[in-house]
């Protein structure tokens, strides 16, 4: 079985972070580890509250898998502070790590800001480590300082994230109003990735699903285009299975298709 690494914080409620990860990789048949970089408080409605774990907490837990533990792939997701960052990009370096996917986590869809302003350098510096970078649009925004408004300013801001030394960028199309297109640049080709919006309020964690779906499909020996493709694919099926937990944004459903076996209720 293929091993997968998450990177990421943890989030209360189940539906994004680490948690969405692991439910993202059991779904699709690795075995996802886990190094966690926060502890947040959160439901449906919003973050409350975030606990940064430490610098050498974070180290520690590296270490622990990789010394022991073959990793096929990692997707990092959302760390905090530029010390922690530096950390995660030297260790993963050392250990030759590969099949890294970056979810460069900002902002929480509810507006907790997720990234301290000084660590927007250092992702842009963890971006050359990765072979797939995922940022939304307004991920890409921050990355680029421009403003996205159509599909090829979307190619554009994939170009400069490139500079940044990133070998695929996959430009999220889903905060647009228009559509659910996404962008793949991959080398130097343009790939769109078309979708169809879909009308619910329950996409939380969508961003994790498929940056973890993405890791999952590179680890099992796909190529960068069809990951992401399958990924698509995954993370649709999901939005169109979500279900409402709580008062707010719900979760995607990653184990939908166990859930209709076993015949649960989602009311």
């Amino acid at each position: 079985m293929k091993k997968v690494l998450t990177i990421a914080g943890s989030d209360s409620c189940g539906g994004a972070g680490i948690q969405a990860d692991l439910k993202t990789m059991s779904s699709l048949g690795v075995y996802g580890m886990s190094v966690v970089t926060a502890i947040t408080a959160q439901n449906t409605i919003g973050v409350q509250n975030v606990m940064e774990v430490t610098e050498e907490l974070v180290e520690a837990q590296i270490k622990s898998i990789f010394e022991d533990i073959t990793v096929d792939a990692v997707k990092i997701g959302m760390v905090s502070n530029s010390k922690t960052i530096e950390i995660i990009k030297d260790l993963l370096k050392k250990y030759n790590a590969k099949n890294i996917v970056l979810d460069p986590v900002m902002v929480s869809k509810s507006g907790y800001f997720l990234l301290k302003p000084e660590a927007e350098s250092a992702i842009k510096n963890l971006i050359y480590i990765a072979e797939v970078v995922t940022p939304n649009i307004p991920e890409a925004e921050v990355l680029t300082g421009m403003k996205i408004q159509n599909a090829e300013e979307m190619k554009t801001a994939a170009l400069k994230i490139k500079e940044l030394g990133a070998k695929n960028v996959l430009i999220k199309g889903g905060h647009r109003c228009n559509d659910a297109n996404d962008i793949l640049l991959s080398g130097d080709k343009f790939i769109t990735l078309e979708g169809h919006r879909i009308e619910t309020q329950n996409t939380h964690g969508t961003g994790c699903t498929l940056s973890s779906a993405i890791a999952s499909y590179l680890a099992k020996g796909n190529s960068v285009e069809e990951a992401v493709s399958l990924s698509k694919e995954y993370i649709t099926r999901a939005i169109e299975n979500s279900f409402s937990i709580g008062h707010g944004v719900g979760p995607v459903g990653h184990f939908i298709e166990v859930y209709k076996k076993a015949k649960i209720s989602y009311e």
